[in-house]
């Protein structure tokens, strides 16, 4: 049997009608569903019947001779369910370990792009490390000094996908060309997978003027565009929804369709052909704290033991915590410890003065970071404090080195 042949399965007391697809496992046939679901079934138990052949011949190879006309376009692979399909024999997604099979399923990108592919790290987003950031800011760093490449994209799981990609908003300083965060809530193997168009936009910003690092996700429910989003100014939304990741604090630098059509909606930095500064150490003494009711000080104590040199606090509403917690985060600002104050809120800015606990903690060597993430901070403080020196932490945290902040506010920025 060819694979692209329409075929029917009889499979114990089930019938089933698809186009046959190549497996990765011999004893089973994988089917491609009507639906553009995928199943995986038995061979050994299986009558199947050829419906049609295929009507163009199906290549195993994603080789092919450089188009002089077209971009080279570097793609980082880390893992992640963009880079996943389904094991037939449990059932559970497992990591795509060669790039070029991810390229193998969308054939289209070729005209797009010349496609260069590294396969770097073959983790999931949750088990990424500090570290990890490191080795994927230098990665990305010696592509960006290659003149003949056009820009770079990153595939990443997409749990910690806007860590990472605020990681590297910090690491790779002075950009002259787009670094490309894409990722994919459905594996793909998957009818709904969204990880391909992801990808398809991605190319497109890769060869745009947009010289920052970004995401590019979809921006509806539908396969119609993405957005592209400052790496630091996002997060995702949603556990599930394929259009999870949204702008914080801001608006979209563009859309992207398919078709390579970009408008455009804020201000970015542009081009150029300078050569990018690399700045990628990152200090593992650093922690995020969500403040909740009913929080014990003592976490505060575990800090200081453990010598840690910053937190980063999820305050609520404009920067707050129990007012009695005020004891141990002077005795850490006095020990030498930065202690900056964010919002759980995730949208608006911190203010200190609106209120006396608030007063009492920025009086007492607090730092609020006004509408910079939750997440971003915590990335900043631990870049700034594997770089620059104690000295500097403050103003370094208080500059706006990568558009962490927003200049202005503006009502679409709620709920975009």
């Amino acid at each position: 049997m060819e694979y692209g042949s329409k075929v029917s399965i009889d499979y114990e007391s089930n019938k089933f009608i698809g186009t046959l697809i190549e497996s990765s496992d011999s004893k089973i046939i994988l089917l491609k569903l009507d639906s553009g679901y995928n199943i995986g079934l038995p061979k050994n138990k299986c009558k199947v019947k050829v419906i049609s052949k295929p009507k163009f011949s199906i290549k195993k190879t994603t080789s092919t001779e450089k188009n002089n006309s077209l971009p080279n376009i570097t793609i980082i692979s880390t893992g992640g369910t963009i880079a996943s399909e389904v094991d037939y024999k449990t059932g559970a997604v497992t990591p795509i370990t060669k790039p070029s099979k991810l390229l193998q399923k969308l054939p289209e990108i070729r005209k797009i792009a010349n496609i260069n592919t590294i396969q770097i790290l073959t983790k999931f987003s949750e088990d990424l490390s500090i570290n990890d950031w490191e080795i994927i800011s230098e990665s990305v760093y010696k592509e960006l000094c290659k003149e003949n490449v056009r820009g770079v994209i990153v595939t990443h799981g997409t749990d910690t996908l806007h860590y990472t990609s605020a990681a590297l908003s910090f690491s790779l300083q002075k950009l002259g060309k787009p670094v490309v965060f894409v990722g994919g809530q459905r594996s793909s193997d998957r009818g709904s997978f969204d990880g391909g168009m992801n990808l398809i936009c991605g190319l497109h910003i890769a060869n745009s003027d947009i010289a920052e690092v970004v995401t590019v996700m979809h921006g509806s429910s539908e396969d119609n565009f993405c957005l592209v989003n400052r790496g630091n100014k996002v997060k995702k939304m949603h556990t599930t929804r394929r259009d999870s990741f949204r702008p914080i604090n801001s608006v979209p630098i563009a859309k992207v369709y398919p078709n390579g059509k970009i408008e455009k909606h804020s201000k970015h930095v542009l081009r150029h052909s300078n050569k990018p500064t690399l700045i990628n150490k990152f200090s593992e003494k650093v922690a995020l704290i969500k403040y909740h009711p009913g929080m014990n000080a003592e976490i505060f104590n575990y800090y200081s033991s453990k010598k840690y040199k910053g937190l980063i606090i999820e305050g609520t509403g404009l920067g707050h915590v129990n007012s009695n917690f005020l004891n141990q985060i002077t005795n850490m600002i006095k020990e030498g410890i930065f202690i900056g104050m964010t919002s759980q809120a995730n949208y608006g800015s911190v203010n200190p003065y609106v209120y006396s606990s608030g007063r009492n903690l920025f009086n007492h060597g607090v730092t609020y970071l006004d509408d910079i993430l939750p997440e971003t901070a915590y990335i900043k403080l631990s870049w700034v404090l594997g770089n620059f020196p104690e000295s500097d932490i403050k103003q370094k945290m208080k500059d706006n080195i990568s558009g962490e902040y927003s200049e202005s506010s503006h009502p679409n920025d709620f709920l975009y």
